[in-house]
């Protein structure tokens, strides 16, 4: 998700800020929805903690066009969907296991203030991985979530550290 590359001449510090995730992701489809240039990007997100995850992320991409017209130029909107499934052997390490989760991925969808956000969340009493969308602000949270949930079968699992079987 490099959409702000784009934008080039925000400044090396936003580029930088824009590229620097937690999770390894790739961008696999972009669908054009409109002549202003918006797009809707689909990446890849591995889990960078859960091996034999992956994530697919949709999420709205502004167009310049879009930007000039309505003067808000260093902001996407914080819509969101998000499916995950297991695509090989899973092997979990070090995860943190509290009802707040982990941040898998995080890119910036304005130029200060707003992110969107993969969390995760371990779902003990059913032993299912929990993925959640959601975009991070400084004040004025959107509700604008989208969930997906990977259960994990004990056979098929691999814990590292001692963690549950």
């Amino acid at each position: 998700m490099k959409r702000f590359l784009t934008v080039a001449a925000l400044g090396t510090g936003l580029i930088l800020s824009a590229l620097a995730g937690t999770a390894q992701t790739e961008e696999i489809g972009k669908v054009g929805v409109d002549w202003l240039g918006n797009d809707i990007v689909i990446d890849a997100v591995q889990d960078p903690k859960v091996q034999g995850v992956t994530c697919h992320l949709a999420s709205f991409s502004r167009g310049m066009i879009d930007r000039l017209q309505k003067g808000n130029w260093f902001e996407d909107p914080s819509n969101a969907s998000i499916s995950c499934e297991q695509t090989g052997p899973i092997t979990i390490g070090d995860i943190k296991l509290g009802k707040g989760g982990e941040r898998v991925f995080s890119e910036r969808t304005s130029l200060i203030w707003k992110k969107l956000v993969i969390t995760r969340v371990y779902d003990q009493k059913n032993n299912t991985l929990v993925y959640l969308a959601h975009a991070s602000q400084v004040q004025d949270g959107s509700a604008k979530t989208s969930l997906s949930t990977v259960p994990l079968y004990r056979g098929d699992v691999m814990w590292e550290k001692g963690k549950p079987q």
